[in-house]
């Protein structure tokens, strides 16, 4: 049975698939990992394990655009791991536009603990949460 309110984000590369995990009554998310990944597929086994042990009731992936709203390779790309995602898990997955929430982990991480923090690990999964967290507040919860 899945949690109600519980929602899994993530920020979809090609090497590096950062993830969160986050609930609506505070909009808040948490940064859970990076999922390593072959040409933007991680190992299912891991993804797996994530949506049984968080049972999402919504799966949210980051949208790469350009900054002029338009489309770039990697959005092709992070729409395929969506649809992948729906299909597998049965679960709705939502795209939610993504530009900036990297330069904004960056400076999260940089500011409370330095340079030495800024591993691309910590930054994608702060990047899924910092997507989540906006795609919750933008979200009108009394049609889900």
């Amino acid at each position: 049975m899945k949690r109600r309110n519980t929602f899994l984000s993530f920020d979809f590369g090609m090497k590096s698939i950062g993830v969160a995990s986050g609930q609506r009554v505070t909009s808040t998310a948490y940064p859970l990992k990076a999922l390593k990944a072959q040409a933007g597929m991680p190992y299912l086994d891991k993804i797996d394990a994530l949506i049984q042990e968080w049972q999402p009731t919504n799966i949210v992936v980051g949208l790469p655009l350009n900054m002029n709203g338009s489309e770039q390779p990697l959005t092709t790309r992070a729409r395929t791991f969506a649809s992948f995602m729906h299909m597998r898990y049965k679960i709705l997955v939502n795209l939610h536009d993504e530009r900036l929430s990297t330069v904004e982990a960056r400076a999260v991480i940089f500011q409370r603990r330095g340079f030495q923090a800024l591993r691309k690990d910590h930054v994608d999964s702060l990047s899924a949460a910092i997507i989540l967290e906006s795609w919750l507040q933008s979200t009108n919860f009394q049609h889900m």
